[in-house]
């Protein structure tokens, strides 16, 4: 490590800035921002930059630069098109010691200017070096897309709170408050925009811990989207990686598991067609026991965990333990599976609706609308309806579909093991056998079907 990434206090502190074009101002504004006071020194200045100076309570001198306007800086940046005044200006701010950057030129440098993510208090640096500030600026945009703009808040209300907290609270417990405060439902308030409650709950919570520290435990049911992890949302990321313990089941790929915190202890609770490894009541009641040990319970489903996923039940347990916990909603099946596919949902000239529909056998039976569901201009999305398959299409016909209906079945869909199989409701049975399809499969029916193969861009591995 070449530099040392340090965080200088600007505040009232009188940074010298050579150069009055763009690319100065552009420097000018990071130190407005942090508070300094901006010298300015070039034959010309733009109309902005005299604006930062003002606001800064600064001063500008409109000359060429020389070596008595470096008296009394803390900071010197040369930001011009004459390559011989960068270099004069480094040399004289090296002989007086003075931390000094120019702009495109590492060699000149004894400091450079990291990427910058910024939310409110918090600021981090990504910095290369000099060596290669294009990565840096990368790196800094997937920080940009990971951190929740909350943070900001959080950092505030922290701040604000701080001297309450260390009234309150000894040395030696105030570090665990503070980790329950920003991995818990406090921080879920205030970055969700909740701020008044979240300020209200770490107030009581700074109560209790008077006595004895929270134990803290809370559930996130987090939808994991149809397979490609880069379906996620921000949200989900941030909470997966928080988790203490993940509950998962057989419809999350390993992908999106593999994005998990790699120190939280895995719990499968997956059910296979005729094979439940754990019934529906034990997860509900393991998600609160987990829970009340004080563990932040990741409870990871594929797709939307409120689409066939059973979250409502699971919540509803939780909710009447009085567990603290948060939904975050995944791209479904039937969305991220067609969008793959090429097939439109909706679509002005074959489907004006479209519906969700279970096709899980129950005893055996399949019992639904087909009255309902067997009317042209609509898309019809069948999720476990592998093994109905037969059954589905031969109740639609029955009920009024044309049997050249088009009807696809998308294996393993969004995944790099995607494939798609298209017939229409007579053949589509047998091509399931012919073509070995496995589940997870959804199904889609409808005149929309015959878009795929105009449309379809993800390019299918068998």
């Amino acid at each position: 490590m070449r530099y040392l990434p340090l965080a200088f206090d600007l505040k009232d502190r009188p940074c010298l800035l050579i150069g009055g074009g763009a690319i100065a101002t552009r420097k000018a504004r990071l130190l407005h921002r942090a508070g300094a006071r901006l010298v300015v020194v070039s034959p010309e200045i733009s109309g902005e930059l005299r604006q930062l100076v003002k606001d800064s309570k600064g001063e500008y001198f409109e000359s060429r630069y020389h070596a008595d306007f470096l008296d009394g800086a803390e900071l010197v940046i040369a930001a011009t098109e004459d390559g011989q005044v960068n270099a004069d200006v480094s040399r004289d701010a090296r002989a007086q010691r003075l931390p000094v950057n120019v702009v495109d030129s590492p060699a000149l440098c004894t400091f450079t200017f990291p990427a910058i993510v910024e939310r409110g208090p918090i600021s981090i640096g990504i910095s290369s070096g000099g060596a290669a500030p294009v990565l840096a600026r990368r790196i800094r945009a997937q920080f940009e897309a990971l951190l929740s703009p909350g943070i900001a808040s959080l950092a505030e209300l922290a701040e604000r709170l701080r001297d309450r907290v260390k009234a309150v609270l000894p040395e030696a417990r105030r570090k665990d408050f503070w980790e329950w405060v920003f991995s818990g439902p406090v921080a879920g308030k205030v970055e969700a925009g909740k701020v008044g409650e979240g300020e209200a709950e770490l107030l009581q919570a700074l109560e209790q811990w008077r006595g004895s520290p929270m134990p803290g435990g809370e559930v996130y049911l987090v939808g994991g989207g149809p397979g490609d992890p880069d379906l996620l949302t921000f949200r989900a990321l941030r909470l997966m990686q928080q988790a203490d313990v993940v509950l998962y089941d057989r419809l999350v790929s390993t992908e999106v598991l593999d994005l998990v915190r790699r120190d939280a202890d895995r719990i499968y609770v997956g059910k296979k067609k005729e094979f439940h490894s754990v019934p529906q009541d034990d997860i509900n009641q393991l998600l609160v026991d987990l829970a009340r040990e004080g563990k932040k319970v990741l409870r990871l489903k594929g797709g939307d965990p409120f689409i066939f996923g059973r979250g409502g039940e699971e919540i509803d347990r939780i909710a009447e333990a009085g567990i603290p916990f948060q939904v975050v909603p995944g791209i479904t099946a039937a969305s991220g599976c067609s969008t793959y596919a090429g097939i439109p949902l909706t679509h002005r000239d074959h489907a004006q609706s479209v519906r969700f529909i279970t096709g899980h056998l129950k005893e055996g039976e399949l019992v639904l609308p087909w009255k309902e569901l067997a009317v042209p201009g609509q898309t019809l999305v069948f999720y476990m309806g592998l093994t109905g398959l037969s059954t589905i299409c031969g109740q639609l016909m029955m009920h009024g579909l044309p049997p050249k209906t088009p009807a696809a079945l998308i294996e393993k869909g969004t995944t790099r093991e995607q494939r798609v199989v298209v017939g229409d409701l007579t053949t589509l049975p047998q091509l399931a056998v012919d073509e070995q399809v496995e589940a997870p499969a959804l199904t889609i029916i409808g005149g929309v079907v015959s878009l795929h193969q105009k449309l379809h861009w993800y390019r299918d591995s068998k």
